[in-house]
């Protein structure tokens, strides 16, 4: 397969359309994130990408927590909402039902299949953004999302951001059962 060179491009699917919740003064905040994921196991944590000088950075720069909503697909124009608009000038609070687990200063999403509680562990300051490392100290998930008593993927519907063509998507549907498929080399 011939390949073509598209130079430094940030091309890593699926990214996650998730809402970052926070306080910042005395006002919850929520705004759209896509550069987030899996960190680490022991202690379980993820990373998020902000811009420094966004309005949500300041609220968890100033309480060392925060929350990660994964949105469903049914919530993509309100997640796309809260990418569009600063909570600096709107406040998008009301968009949501709130609720508060771990910390309050990190408000969840009741709307959203899964609530992440997240306090600051590291930031690193790679230019454009600040990459925040959050250790997940509670998950939250909708009860109608689980399958015999576990998250299922399929309920929880997650809303996927697509860089090149500004789309969101969902996932798709099931390619191989993973810790299984690659033995059938082995075995060839």
């Amino acid at each position: 397969m011939k390949k073509v060179k598209l130079g430094a491009d940030t091309l890593l699917y699926p990214m996650p359309a998730v809402l970052v919740g926070t306080i910042v003064g005395e006002k919850a905040n929520v705004m759209t994130a896509a550069w987030c994921g899996i960190a680490a196991s022991r202690p379980p944590a993820l990373s998020v990408s902000i811009r420094k000088e966004r309005h949500t950075f300041k609220g968890i720069e100033q309480h060392g927590v925060f929350s990660i909503n994964v949105a469903s697909t049914d919530l993509a124009t309100k997640v796309d909402y809260c990418g569009l608009y600063s909570g600096r000038k709107t406040d998008k609070s009301d968009l949501f039902e709130l609720f508060y687990g771990t910390f309050e200063a990190a408000p969840l999403l009741r709307e959203c299949p899964v609530n992440l509680a997240c306090k600051v562990i590291h930031t690193l300051d790679l230019g454009s953004h600040v990459l925040v490392v959050g250790e997940i100290v509670e998950t939250y998930v909708s009860e109608d999302c689980l399958s015999h008593g576990k998250p299922d993927p399929v309920k929880i519907d997650p809303l996927i951001y697509t860089t090149v063509t500004q789309e969101y998507r969902r996932l798709g549907g099931v390619v191989a059962k993973a810790f299984h498929a690659g033995k059938t080399l082995q075995e060839s």
